[in-house]
């Protein structure tokens, strides 16, 4: 069993960014303890108990502070077993990560971060509105380390408009020089909730250029794969087998709990989504109601989200599996898209297996979608 916790706070707002969160930290504290109630009353969701991985995400759960973060892994303490070897994430701003934070995060028991770096440029970081330097980037991971934190992931951004290649090679080499033995790298979006969004839509910032970020992503992988970074999944990369465990179970259709507003839980069957307002969620968990949700899934609903996950990942889409999830149906449905897709380039099989070619990895949603039943 997985659980995943999501903090809805952050100190500001990223300009690209669409994820649940709230900058008014005032209540911090007691949607803190709605959350812990909530982990109390979804301890049952899963039949099984036992944690292999813990992961707090948001929003940004390094705002926590001791006993905040402390009432929530003792809570799941208490209503959870935890393996020994459980993978237990906790999601950091540079900024946050002095040496008195990390030594608390020690001894709560959390054994990974995920550090959002996102680029070493300051006018980068000015254009994306983060909060830290690139000197704290840096500073903050190379502290982990000396603090004995050593399954560190950072997060990079590609495709950030810029005249030509060269500070994306930079950011590439800084991120080396650290050693770390994970890397997300994911391309700049622009949805439609953000700043970046209302930017567009009134003519102040320009389109992703598709050709732009293509390139972008074929240096990433390329420079990635010279240093001996496997590509598990599209945007992550690993060295020596260290992958997210935690985001490897959604890939691959493990169930998981999500606790928090906003955050999803997935048991097989169903879909439930918690709502995206921590007034809400307060008032209804001071009630001991959780405020969800409940999405029954049908058998093309499990097919679509088997391609949607499982063609981004190094495993794939096994037929037994689609076959089973589609009542039999999806290779008769869909044996012309795959032949042709194989045909294109952009997919191949091997050992009963779908999987996305180099050249289709850069188009990874378009072959996806093309694969969708209904």
């Amino acid at each position: 069993m997985h659980l995943y916790i999501h903090i809805p706070f952050c100190r500001q707002a990223c300009h690209y960014c669409d994820f649940h969160f709230s900058t008014n930290t005032e209540r911090k504290s007691e949607i803190t303890r709605a959350i812990a109630r909530e982990i109390v009353l979804r301890k049952e969701y899963l039949p099984n108990t036992e944690l292999q991985t813990i992961y707090l995400g948001g929003g940004t759960p390094s705002l926590l502070d001791e006993a905040e973060l402390d009432l929530l892994l003792t809570t799941v303490h208490r209503h959870f077993s935890i393996r020994p070897t459980a993978e237990i994430t906790l999601e950091a701003n540079p900024d946050d990560l002095t040496e008195q934070k990390l030594n608390q995060f020690i001894r709560s028991g959390i054994n990974r971060l995920s550090i959002g770096i996102q680029s070493f440029h300051e006018g980068h970081l000015k254009y994306l509105h983060r909060i830290h330097t690139t000197s704290q980037a840096a500073e903050s991971v190379k502290r982990a380390l000396d603090q004995g934190i050593a399954n560190i992931s950072v997060d990079l951004i590609y495709a950030i408009p810029a005249p030509d290649h060269n500070l994306l090679e930079r950011d590439i080499q800084q991120v080396l020089a650290l050693d770390v033995p994970h890397i997300s790298a994911y391309c700049l979006t622009v949805e439609p909730q953000t700043v970046f969004g209302n930017w567009l839509k009134k003519g102040k910032i320009k389109p992703i250029d598709e050709e732009f970020a293509a390139r972008q992503f074929e240096l990433v992988v390329q420079s990635l794969a010279q240093a001996d970074y496997e590509q598990y999944e599209i945007s992550n990369f690993a060295r020596n087998g260290q992958y997210s465990r935690h985001n490897s179970a959604y890939w691959q259709r493990r169930p998981y709990l999500g606790v928090g507003p906003s955050a999803h839980s997935y048991n097989g069957a169903s879909r439930q989504y918690n709502v995206s307002n921590n007034a809400q969620y307060l008032t209804s968990l001071q009630k001991d109601e959780i405020p969800t949700t409940i999405e029954q899934l049908t058998a093309a609903d499990q097919v679509n989200e088997y391609l949607l996950t499982g063609l981004r990942t190094k495993w794939g889409c096994r037929l037994d599996m689609l076959s089973e999830l589609s009542g039999g149906s999806f290779l008769p449905r869909q044996g012309k898209e795959i032949f042709r897709l194989i045909e294109k380039g952009w997919l191949y099989l091997f050992d009963e297996t779908l999987l996305l070619t180099e050249s289709g990895k850069l188009f990874a949603d378009r072959v996806t979608s093309e694969l969708f039943v209904d």
